[in-house]
């Protein structure tokens, strides 16, 4: 920004011959307002579409560098979406991280997923606030950051650890590009040094064909929640992802042309992709599955999730009530998880001989913009040669390995 005024002629500042008040603008909307009375600086901002104007304070008590410091300030609240404060209060406002934090949250959720967001939420209100919330933003040191980092550790999440340093980095960014801070410590943390090696570990899955037909039959005899059943048994016949199976929605199910269509608004990808949401997974069901979905339509079938939460139906199924059952089915997290039966699924399926590109377009691994209908009609045969293949696991007789029908 060029600035106009020099310290001289504002020193030698008048009003104009007539009497009138004078107006030497310095740039950016601030401004020396001379009158007769004295000479005053202010700062001249439209917001909500209205023209204000801020009193910084008068000269020679505010010099032409601390007029400019406080425009400086000034418009930096602006840019936050805060009207400007005046002299006295900018001086008594201190701005905490958890005020600053606040102010990027709400400023970047816009471009999140709603689990994004809660986790987020989740790490400030219960890992961050309560340490360095009320500390003045630019006191936080790099120590404050560790000493966080290292507690969320403890608890055994060594990912969570990691994102948190990511979520205080990202705020003290946002800090300094708004000039609310000097410097930024977490850019300071290489979290390679401070925290354990994460253990690369896959999800747990049973895939020995004796144990699964176990499984099956102990899902089968399950005696808790009818809706958390039916969860169950589809998990094993739809290979999704626990998060999109137990958010499914009526409305994505025709069970008469047994296709579950789900938008990729609700499936694993980028943010940018899920808010675009054109692309759709197709999930071909087989009659086993149909079957299922048609025994739980008469009772959830007039709510808008197909599992909805035994807390209220205006929300889907908890992400532990699978994880629930299992355990009360005798299967620690080491044994089989909810996420397992994809595993389980894929394992098998290319044991047995199935196109290894149609497996991954049923899990869907690709990219969603190539899911769509690829290999719907091989994926058709493989789900309800899978869906077979399950019920004669269950009925503990011989294990026969089905194969695809030579490509």
């Amino acid at each position: 920004m060029e600035r106009k005024l020099r310290d001289s002629k504002v020193k030698n500042a008048k009003t104009k011959p007539d009497g009138k008040p004078a107006i030497l603008t310095d740039g950016g909307g601030l401004f020396l307002y001379v009158t007769t009375q004295g000479r005053y600086w202010r700062y001249s901002y439209r917001m909500g579409g209205k023209r204000q104007t801020l009193s910084i304070g008068s000269y020679p008590e505010i010099s032409l560098e601390q007029a400019r410091e406080h425009h400086r300030q000034a418009r930096a609240q602006l840019a936050r979406g805060i009207k400007p404060n005046n002299q006295k209060q900018a001086e008594s406002k201190v701005d905490t991280f958890q005020t600053v934090a606040l102010e990027w949250f709400n400023r970047s959720k816009q471009g999140w997923s709603a689990g994004h967001a809660e986790r987020i939420e989740s790490w400030f209100r219960r890992d961050i606030f309560p340490v360095i919330g009320k500390m003045d933003i630019g006191a936080v040191t790099a120590s404050d950051i560790i000493r966080i980092i290292c507690k969320v550790e403890a608890r055994g999440a060594g990912d969570s650890a990691r994102r948190v340093k990511q979520c205080i980095n990202q705020v003290f960014r946002y800090a300094v590009t708004m000039q609310l801070a000097d410097r930024n410590p977490a850019a300071d943390i290489d979290t390679k040094i401070i925290l354990k090696p994460l253990a690369s570990k896959n999800f747990a899955a049973i895939t020995d064909p004796v144990k699964v037909g176990q499984l099956l039959r102990n899902m089968e005899n399950y005696q808790g929640s009818f809706v958390v059943k039916c969860a169950l048994q589809l998990s094993a016949l739809v290979m999704l992802r626990p998060g999109e199976l137990r958010a499914a929605e009526w409305q994505e199910i025709d069970l008469d042309a047994a296709v579950w269509t789900i938008e990729v608004r609700r499936m694993k990808a980028p943010t940018h992709i899920k808010q675009a949401n054109q692309s759709k997974h197709i999930v071909p069901l087989s009659r086993q599955a149909v079957a299922i979905l048609r025994e739980l339509r008469p009772l959830t079938g007039n709510f808008q999730y197909v599992f909805p939460s035994a807390r209220g139906a205006s929300r889907c199924m908890s992400e532990n009530a699978v994880r629930a059952a299992l355990r009360t089915m005798g299967y620690d997290n080491d044994t089989m998880t909810a996420h397992g039966f994809r595993g389980m699924a894929s394992s098998l399926l290319n044991e047995l001989g199935w196109n290894p590109d149609a497996i991954e377009r049923q899990l869907a691994h690709k990219e969603p913009n190539k899911i769509r209908a690829a290999y719907l009609d091989e994926r058709t045969r493989m789900m309800q040669a899978w869906a077979d293949y399950l019920d004669e696991l269950k009925a503990g007789g011989q294990v026969l390995p089905f194969r695809a029908k030579t490509r």
